[in-house]
């Protein structure tokens, strides 16, 4: 029998949410440095996305975005029974000295956002990084915090928090489900 879902956000509640977020990112940017969004595979790239879209009128200027594909920093690799997926990292630009913000649909753990500023690292040195995500769910085991939140939720530990994006999913919505 398949979890029972519950919504948490409906598409407009996270249309909302993601206009929140792009004037937070709009207004904590650094004077005089270039913006670049970097999303995390797989739906922090279509939320990175539709941030810089929102971005573009607030700052005047067409945000760039790039992807990053954390699967070969992750701490648990080669734990698992099957191969990674490598999905490929995409950053058209330099990450040297410009002002970059880390996007990911889910904070959790923090072990993932780890592995996407080692990665990005590994492609420069920017001038910062901000993470910002669409949900905050915490109980972190690392000790990493985001800049900007579209919604913070407190699930149980059984509960997993599924964020759907069109066109990676049928819908937008955001679900908490429990695990099976």
């Amino acid at each position: 029998m398949p979890p029972t879902e519950t919504t948490l956000f409906d598409a407009q509640e996270l249309r909302v949410a993601l206009e929140a977020m792009a004037r937070q990112i709009a207004d904590g940017r650094m004077a005089g440095v270039p913006l670049r969004l970097i999303g995390i595979r797989s739906r922090g790239v279509p939320l990175a996305e539709r941030l810089a879209a929102a971005l573009t009128p607030l700052i005047g200027e067409v945000v760039r975005v790039g992807a990053v594909d954390i699967t070969l920093y992750r701490d648990d690799l080669g734990k698992g029974a099957r191969w990674p997926v490598l999905r490929g990292t995409d950053v058209p630009f330099a990450v040297d000295g410009k002002d970059v913000v880390l996007v990911d649909d889910v904070l959790y753990s923090g072990r993932t956002v780890r592995a996407a500023l080692n990665a990005i690292c590994d492609l420069g040195r920017p001038a910062r990084i901000r993470l910002a995500v669409l949900v905050d769910r915490g109980e972190r085991e690392l000790p990493i915090q985001p800049d900007v939140v579209g919604k913070t939720v407190t699930v149980g530990r059984g509960q997993r928090v599924r964020v759907r994006l069109a066109p990676v999913d049928p819908t937008d919505e955001i679900v908490s489900a429990s695990e099976s």
